[in-house]
Parts: structure tokens; sequence; C-alpha cells
């Protein structure tokens, strides 16, 4: 199972999310016989591909907000 095929979720598999969706419509019968199977694959390894980078992205944010709390809660502390 994957995640919505919607373009603007999914920039980084933009191509492979046309050549899937293309495939199905081809191969109606077809594709429940694994004639898009190879593409499906594709298809999951881009979504993890792309995870991994929106993981690293909200990580690297997580520590820059986590630091600038830490500077506030310091300055908070010896205000008082």
């Amino acid at each position: 199972m994957h995640p919505p095929l919607t373009p603007h979720r999914h920039p980084m598999c933009l191509e492979i999310i046309e050549e899937f969706q293309k495939c199905h419509l081809e191969h109606p019968i077809g594709k429940f016989f694994g004639e898009c199977t190879e593409l499906k694959v594709k298809l999951d390894r881009c979504f993890r591909q792309e995870k991994a980078v929106k993981r690293k992205v909200n990580f690297e944010q997580s520590k820059k907000l986590q630091e600038r709390l830490k500077t506030i809660r310091k300055e908070e502390t010896a205000e008082t």
C-alpha cells in the first residue's frame, strides 16, 4: 500500500508516479497480475528516500528549536 499519489506532496517522485498511474491505465487487468510491480518497487524506494530527506530536515529544525529554547530558558533563569 502506498500513500495518496498527489504530485504536490511528492515532488521528488513525480516522474515515477506518472509512469505508475499510466501503467495502471494501460493495463487495467494486468495490474492485478504484476504488470506494474517494477514501477511499484521504484515508487516505494523513492518514497523511502523522500521520507529520509524530510526526516533529516525535520530533525535539523528540531535541533535548532531546542537550542533556541535552551537559550531562552537560560536567559529567564539568569534574570530571576
